[in-house]
């Protein structure tokens, strides 16, 4: 696919490339930016505390998120949704959208719904099977339980698995999306599979599940990638005119890859940094990622380097550094030529293994837990 002559990017729920201007992206997609106020207000309503995804402005813009305060303030209680589409392993770019939801889960004590969409990528895909999916599904749960959710708190939908639950729902949303609909959001042609026109319909499914098992409406919050916005988009309209709630989203920026351009790719391995990766791996990779440092040495101590533009900054920045005085501190020498790149990747892989080492002790864990939260 040939980038936008104009925006020089392109980012859709299959591709994601280029250099992203998130500014021209909320103006694209016709979402709000995450303003000061609003967050100052999400503050306020988890004890005085932002998660560092939502402080250094990972997540970046919303839909409704002020709407879906307001219900809570009348205590109409949310719950919360994200999902996966599995079509291989877990990396760290994966963990973005899930470890917000972890931490909103943890501060407002609310329920969660997992959709592994298992169908998705048979659809889309040249060569997966349908067995392959759904053998994918069954691991990026236990990545998912890794994190730390409340077991009592979280259920998972597989849609392989669970189609006789979400069938009769995702029918009445299919009903209402026509083909020129789906064509104009997503570009589909005429060659494109049923499946996928249908697909849309059953990912709505889980933003209103819970207001039809409790028999009223409930607000539902997803927090995502901002390229699987464009589902949402149909569905939030059909929703309405079903009965009930536009869900409220949260949209994240991307992890890096290690190479220069474009986010962390799971058909890529030398891009991303796997959950199952060894600790020689993980070295090896970061070894090789792209920073923002200078050709030589001497060149380096006397420009300093390019946090701006370092892909291992940027780990750092968001996932791997929580104290802001600390990540202040390190980019205060690298901008005056004090910490060389060499440096910071070793302490970034340092760190990522540690991280790794501590999520397969708990993905080991879930494995006893796993069946006893399916829908």
């Amino acid at each position: 696919m040939d980038l936008d002559t104009v925006d020089k990017f392109i980012v859709t729920p299959w591709d994601v490339e280029g250099d992203i201007d998130y500014t021209k992206l909320i103006k694209k997609f016709g979402v709000s930016p995450l303003e000061e106020k609003t967050l100052n207000r999400l503050k306020m309503l988890a004890c005085g505390e932002l998660h560092t995804l939502l402080r250094r402005g990972v997540f970046f813009s919303h839909r409704d998120l002020n709407w879906l305060m307001d219900e809570y303030e009348k205590g109409n209680k949310f719950y919360l949704y994200t999902g996966r589409g599995p079509s291989g392993n877990i990396h760290l770019g994966h963990l973005v959208p899930w470890i917000l939801t972890k931490w909103l889960q943890d501060k407002f004590g609310v329920e969660f719904i997992f959709q592994l969409t298992d169908d998705e990528k048979f659809y889309f895909s040249k060569n997966l099977k349908l067995d392959e999916a759904n053998k994918f599904a069954h691991d990026n749960m236990l990545d998912v339980m890794a994190l730390g959710f409340d077991p009592k708190l979280t259920r998972f939908i597989i849609n392989s698995e669970h189609a006789g639950v979400m069938y009769p729902l995702a029918a009445k949303v299919a009903k209402r999306i026509t083909f020129s609909t789906a064509k104009a959001v997503f570009g589909f042609k005429n060659d494109s599979n049923v499946g996928q026109i249908f697909y849309t319909a059953m990912q709505s499914v889980p933003a209103f599940i819970k207001s039809v098992e409790a028999g009223k409406n409930i607000p539902c919050l997803i927090p995502l990638g901002i390229d699987q916005d464009p589902h949402f988009r149909v569905s939030r309209d059909i929703m309405v005119k079903l009965g009930y709630y536009k869900p409220a989203i949260l949209h994240s920026r991307f992890l890096p890859g290690l190479k220069e351009n474009g986010k962390m790719s799971a058909s890529d391995q030398d891009s991303a940094i796997f959950t199952g990766d060894s600790k020689k791996q993980v070295i090896k990779k970061i070894g090789r990622a792209f920073t923002g440092g200078r050709e030589t040495l001497q060149e380096q101590k006397d420009k300093g380097g390019r946090p701006e533009i370092c892909n291992v900054y940027q780990y750092f920045y968001m996932l791997f550094e929580d104290d802001d005085n600390a990540l202040e501190e390190r980019k205060r020498k690298c901008l005056n030529g004090e910490l060389l790149c060499g440096e910071c990747k070793k302490e970034l892989a340092k760190r990522i293994n540690v991280f790794l080492e501590r999520h397969s002790e708990e993905k080991e864990k879930a494995k006893k837990i796993k069946d006893e939260l399916l829908f």
